[in-house]
């Protein structure tokens, strides 16, 4: 997967598939995957770090994220995440921020929302680097959102999303996540547009799909949201293996004569 083949997917109307991933273990198995592209988020402040938010990411956190997958998964299209406020601050600031996250390993940074930051997608761009969008809910914005809400449900904040999604385009955004839009909207939106969108609790309608690999793998079951699909529990899989392990040490089955070196 390169940058050029997310228009060619969309005019061939062939889903592109985004995981997040955050570690070099990890990134060896999806290298090996039917999986598209790599997303290294700030969600990782969550699922990696134990945060409630994705706030206390920052660019040192990106980087050690970025690097990590970015050595076990060299043939994979790979997205950092600008972290909470790294491309709010000065324009120097913020493209000091997209090279440390560039050469860290990435291939595209994802920015989340346009309003206020539609000249700096722009100049990023313009420097070379792909930048994908992000709207609907903006988890970097939580605190002002109220919480995780589903986003334009109602048809001013539905026109407000139409809106920022066709400046996010001009601005020059090769793809847009759309996470937690009514499906019907998020179908609207991908219709208007050129690029590909990538849906999260967005639908069906979307040229793609993501989701935290977390989610997907069913190691998190503290918080479940309607969009996620489990498709293993791996929580109890791995719950089974620790405690079949701790059973065979206790019980001397572990290590047995064959894994063990002789004189």
């Amino acid at each position: 997967m390169n940058i050029l083949e997310f228009q060619q997917r969309k005019a061939r109307a062939e889903k592109i598939v985004m995981l997040t991933c955050y570690d070099y273990t990890s990134a060896r198995i999806v290298q090996d995957s039917d999986l598209d592209v790599i997303l290294v988020g700030d969600s990782a402040a969550m699922v990696m770090h134990g945060h409630g938010t994705t706030i206390p990411a920052d660019v040192d956190m990106m980087c050690r994220h970025i690097e990590s997958v970015a050595r076990g998964a060299a043939d994979k299209f790979i997205v950092g995440d600008m972290p909470f406020l790294s491309f709010r601050q000065t324009l120097t600031d913020t493209m000091c921020a997209v090279g440390r996250l560039m050469k860290a390993g990435a291939h595209a940074i994802k920015l989340e929302g346009i309003a206020g930051n539609a000249e700096t997608i722009a100049h990023i761009v313009r420097s070379g680097v792909p930048v994908m969008g992000h709207l609907g809910l903006t988890p970097q914005s939580v605190n002002q959102l109220g919480g995780y809400r589903v986003q334009g449900r109602d048809s001013d904040t539905a026109e407000i999303l139409k809106n920022e999604a066709r400046a996010c385009e001009k601005a020059g955004c090769f793809s847009l996540v759309l996470e937690c839009v009514p499906e019907e909207l998020a179908t609207e939106i991908t219709a208007s547009l050129s690029i590909p969108t990538l849906g999260i609790g967005a639908g069906a309608g979307t040229d793609g799909q993501v989701l935290v690999m977390q989610d997907l793998l069913g190691l998190t079951t503290d918080f479940k949201p309607k969009f996620v699909r489990r498709y293993i529990d791996g929580r109890q899989l791995w719950l089974d293996a620790f405690n079949a392990y701790a059973d065979d040490v206790r019980n001397a089955r572990f290590p047995a004569a064959d894994e063990s070196y002789k004189r």
